[in-house]
């Protein structure tokens, strides 16, 4: 049976590697995979030899020996245990992307736009690289990549320049990602599982993150296609809301304000962004008494014929429920091999064949660019058995959050721009992976010399 349950596992695991190629939607098989794998757990529980408890970190001593009614009590136990972890991050992206939609739904990201004056590339090319770093950090890399690029098509018209732009913008909100407990879904996965703290996160990687951003920018910024100016910045201004900038900062705040909220009150990370969600929902409620339509203004005072939609509503319409689905599968189905015992067993094993854990981590980076990075994250909480705060973590969570920037298909950031712009997968393997492995790398070795020092 246990043989058996790694061959699904292997099975769906390459159904997501090949979504593309197979033409199916990554949640399919991740459901599919789950469902699949906690099936025969159940069916075959009374033969299993080892059983992992979660909460202890440890197998449970004298397994084998429990009765068959005591096994299925546990494997009850270990479900709801494991379904209470995971819901605990799918409530917290779900905060977390209603309120990007909310400041989208008021445009509120178009303030950044405005900043933006300057028709040099090189200066462009900062510009964009810093706003990424910063903004990933915030609202998350995937979310910082579709409003950066969604402003870049409006400024830069050549597509070639954009695939370049585009391109440099994966690898710094990677890189902007790593070092927030909000700033990427593995990154939130270590800090909601209790493996890392926000301050210490951000004092282990800032400095390698920051490296892993800037060479590679820099190198690039000396390359053609960031030479000399863009034809012209487009200066089309509809519609917009007398709000978009106050909801903007509002929302920023309201992310910002969760960690301190979990560092203060010691409640779970998805309490305090619900938190913030309801008081952005409270402003957006307020503000779209007056908001703006396509076509005219709304004046909704009692009247739903205008048009008046709840922002909140209409927000969560458009969250990306695909995608949380896959979270949840991929993260229940990684779930059932660690309560077998089997990534605490192959961690043993691996540990013996490569001692160096240094090596295995920056393997797990290699990795995460093939594969997604999110099942190789909740893999690694299964295998390594270290302390809160313990360096490796932060090392996975670096060689994660950036490792996926060497092919386009390694991040969800890189998949998003890839759907926006139509970058091709060799084009990018040709112009931008050899920056994204040098950015690696030095955030890397910058890693091990913060490591020593701290």
């Amino acid at each position: 049976m246990g043989t058996l349950i790694i061959i699904v596992f292997v099975v769906g695991y390459l159904a997501i590697t090949l979504e593309h190629n197979i033409k199916l939607d990554k949640l399919i098989p991740a459901l599919a995979m789950m469902a699949i794998l906690w099936a025969l757990v159940a069916l075959g529980i009374d033969n299993f030899p080892n059983w992992f408890d979660s909460g202890q970190h440890k197998l449970i001593d004298g397994f084998a020996s429990f009765t068959s009614e005591e096994k299925h009590h546990l494997l009850d136990e270990t479900l709801l245990h494991h379904l209470g972890k995971t819901a605990e991050i799918l409530f917290f992206l779900l905060g977390a992307m209603t309120i990007v939609e909310i400041i989208d739904y008021f445009d509120g990201f178009s303030t950044f736009k405005n900043y933006i004056k300057t028709k040099n590339k090189k200066k462009l090319l900062w510009i964009f690289a810093f706003l990424a770093f910063i903004l990933s950090a915030i609202i998350d890399n995937l979310t910082a990549t579709i409003v950066l690029i969604t402003i870049l098509q409006k400024i830069i018209g050549d597509k070639n320049t954009r695939l370049w732009f585009a391109g440099l913008i994966i690898i710094s909100a990677n890189a902007g990602g790593a070092w927030s407990p909000i700033g990427d879904v593995t990154t939130t996965m270590l800090w909601i599982g209790n493996k890392v703290t926000t301050v210490m996160l951000i004092k282990y990687l800032i400095i390698p993150s920051l490296l892993c951003m800037i060479v590679p920018v820099f190198i690039a910024s000396f390359l053609s296609p960031f030479q000399g100016e863009i034809e012209t910045i487009e200066d089309k201004k509809g519609a917009t809301s007398k709000y978009g900038s106050t909801m903007l900062y509002i929302g920023l705040i309201a992310i910002v304000f969760v960690p301190f909220f979990k560092t203060t009150t010691h409640l779970p990370p998805y309490v305090g962004m619900m938190l913030s969600l309801a008081v952005v929902g409270i402003f957006a409620e307020l503000y779209s008494r007056s908001e703006f339509s396509i076509s005219h203004a709304i004046d909704v005072e009692g009247d739903d014929s205008a048009g008046h939609h709840s922002p909140v509503h209409a927000s969560l319409s458009k969250i990306e429920m695909p995608s949380v689905l896959f979270f949840f599968g991929i993260l229940m189905a990684v779930a059932a091999l660690e309560s077998l015992g089997m990534l605490f067993i192959g961690a043993e094993s691996l540990k013996t064949i490569i001692p160096n854990t240094d090596v295995v981590v920056m393997l797990l980076g290699l990795g995460s660019a093939v594969v997604d990075n999110v099942p190789l994250v909740a893999a690694s909480m299964g295998m390594f058995q270290e302390p809160i705060d313990s360096p490796l973590w932060h090392f996975v969570a670096f060689s994660a959050g950036t490792g996926g920037s060497m092919l386009i298909i390694g991040s969800a950031a890189g998949v998003v721009a890839m759907g926006m712009e139509k970058i091709n997968f060799f084009w990018y393997f040709k112009n931008i992976a050899w920056l994204a492995a040098i950015g690696f790398v030095i955030g890397s070795i910058a890693f091990l010399g913060v490591r020593a020092i701290l």
